[in-house]
């Protein structure tokens, strides 16, 4: 008994073996009805070998599909015959070929510009398109239609016939009862997110017609914000009378503290002297969307600045927001000056801004006004324009900012005891990471300001100089009535944590109080680290005027630390 089962057993898994290898085997052979045909299917690709009739009998089908799609509409598939065990044939009948068709169609629901897309032979009762084109053609026209708030829209040819010998018309039907607006917006997950930042930084509104590509699209502007993101893509509920739209937000991290601290050997003393900075950046504590900035900065030229800064978009619902700042300069017991700043800005859209404003300064000479005649109480009004682009790179944490342009410009009058003058001010900074590969990328700024007047204090110049322009110099020891300047670094990231650059600055600047001019160059190295405790920064610098020897005594170093909480 056990031999006849063990037979039994080899018998069945050599039958299904021997079945099995058989249907791996079907081959399939597609002919026309005559030869003329058959040269037009021996043209055409497809799959002539299978693992089972039914795959065959599907391949079969796709090609009589093949067929249509190319303007053989009409053609017939005559039988498929076994021809041996394993060999199967098929015959078509092609019969006539369309190569054109004609779709009429309602203007007032199709525009002329979508039909452009599709079609280069069109008036306005309809359309001609090449037969193999009708399905993505008609694709994009039901994308678009879908795009314009008909999610449900009835979109089909109907009454399609012959036109004549080789071509064939078409109605093409659209019912446009279902179109749809936006009627509710509700955020998930990030609730209190500001609402105005919705209606006019991502331009999405009550009552918009519904657009999702649009919506998506819109919704990648979030990526341009410090303090949200999107963790997954919109979705939108349907109902029978009603669309609602659900955002997916999360809160970010916004807040920055950033400080640096520098030290080198005075050429007077040879003993090393310490400066620094401290600068704290809130941004929507109060989740309005609100910026607050304060930053406080001593050198080793005792010299003290202040400076705070206030920025309220949107104020009431309106596109419309503000600036508001303060800056207090002291200058050992030499002056101070006080800067007030008021301006209006309207966001174009999340990377432009254009703002227009007023800026009031009082300076007050703290010394004997017999000791010098290059410092003078003075007051000055200034109106400004100015234009800032910005394209940040949120997700870097070690170069955050791709490409920014911020320029001003402000006419002014300053008033004094011993004159007054009409002045012009302009300012200018362009910064761009040019992007090699992965690893490699060459970081460019160039900054320039100028202050036009018949006559100059020492109290208005500009003060430039340090980590911030142009490094190996003591912090805003230099002072300018014209100034241009520029930073090259190339930047190699070892990973994503770390990365070295070279230091190469450039500057030209003027002083017309005491009618010099100067080049001055800047060389050195750095490096970046990403800790849990923010990006740190050291650099290395050497700084030099044009006709100067280097000297090490002249070398800075600084350090840096950018905490985001």
């Amino acid at each position: 008994m056990s031999n006849f089962r063990h037979f039994a057993f080899l018998f069945i898994t050599w039958t299904l073996s021997y079945t099995s290898s058989l249907a791996q085997n079907l081959t399939l052979k597609i002919l026309g009805s005559n030869e003329s045909e058959t040269k037009i299917i021996d043209s055409l690709t497809y799959k002539n070998s299978f693992n089972n009739y039914k795959t065959l009998n599907e391949e079969v089908l796709l090609f009589n599909k093949r067929l249509q799609n190319i303007g053989y509409i009409e053609n017939e598939l005559v039988q498929t015959e076994k021809t041996n065990d394993s060999a199967y044939q098929t015959i078509f009948n092609l019969k006539q070929r369309f190569y054109t068709i004609y779709i009429y169609y309602d203007k007032n629901l199709i525009p002329d510009d979508l039909i452009k897309r599709v079609s280069t032979n069109f008036n306005d009762v309809y359309f001609v398109l090449p037969i193999p084109k009708i399905e993505s053609s008609l694709e994009i026209i039901n994308t678009e239609l879908t795009n314009k708030g008909l999610p449900f829209a009835k979109f089909n040819l109907n009454n399609i016939e012959k036109k004549d010998a080789t071509n064939l018309q078409a109605d093409l039907f659209v019912d446009s009862t279902s179109k749809r607006t936006i009627d509710n917006i509700i955020v998930k997950g990030y609730e209190q997110f500001p609402k105005s930042y919705i209606k006019h930084f991502l331009k999405i509104k009550r009552e918009q017609q519904f657009n999702l590509t649009n919506i998506k699209k819109k919704t990648e502007r979030l990526n341009d914000l410090r303090f949200s993101n999107q963790t997954k893509s919109p979705e939108v509920l349907f109902t029978k009378d009603s669309t609602t739209l659900y955002l997916y937000l999360e809160k970010t991290k916004s807040n920055t503290f950033d400080g640096f601290l520098g030290f080198g050997t005075n050429e007077s003393t040879n003993k090393i002297e310490f400066d620094g900075y401290l600068n704290l950046n809130l941004v929507n504590n109060l989740n309005y969307g609100e910026q607050f900035l304060i930053q406080y900065k001593s050198d080793e030229n005792d010299q003290k600045t202040f400076d705070a800064n206030l920025t309220l978009p949107y104020l009431f619902g309106l596109p419309l927001g503000t600036e508001l700042g303060l800056n207090i300069f002291k200058k050992d017991s030499t002056f101070t000056t006080v800067n007030q700043e008021a301006s209006v800005f309207y966001q174009l859209n999340s990377r432009h801004k254009l703002l227009a404003g007023i800026n009031a300064v009082q300076s007050n000479n703290l010394l004997d006004e017999n000791t010098t005649t290059n410092i003078s109480d003075y007051s000055s009004i200034f109106y400004k324009i100015r234009y800032i682009f910005n394209k940040p790179v949120l997700y870097d944490y070690l170069f955050p900012t791709d490409f920014i342009i911020d320029a001003s410009l402000g006419t002014g009058k300053r008033t004094s005891d011993v004159l007054n003058e009409q002045q012009l001010e302009t300012k200018l900074t362009i910064s761009k990471i040019l992007n090699l590969d992965e690893k490699n990328s060459f970081f460019i700024k160039a900054n320039a300001k100028a202050l036009f007047s018949d006559s100059y204090f020492v109290n208005e110049l500009f003060r430039f100089g340090g980590i911030n322009s142009i490094r190996g110099f003591e912090e805003n020891s230099l002072l300018a009535s014209h100034y241009g300047l520029i930073n090259f670094e190339y930047r190699f990231r070892l990973n994503s944590s770390i990365y070295l650059h070279s230091i190469t600055d450039a500057a030209y600047f003027k002083n017309k109080v005491i009618d010099a001019k100067e080049k001055l160059f800047g060389f050195g190295f750095g490096f970046g680290i990403l800790t849990k405790a923010g990006l740190l920064k050291l650099n290395y610098a050497n700084g030099k005027s044009e006709n100067q020897n280097f000297k090490l005594s002249n070398s800075k170093i600084h350090l840096s630390l950018n905490a985001i909480f």
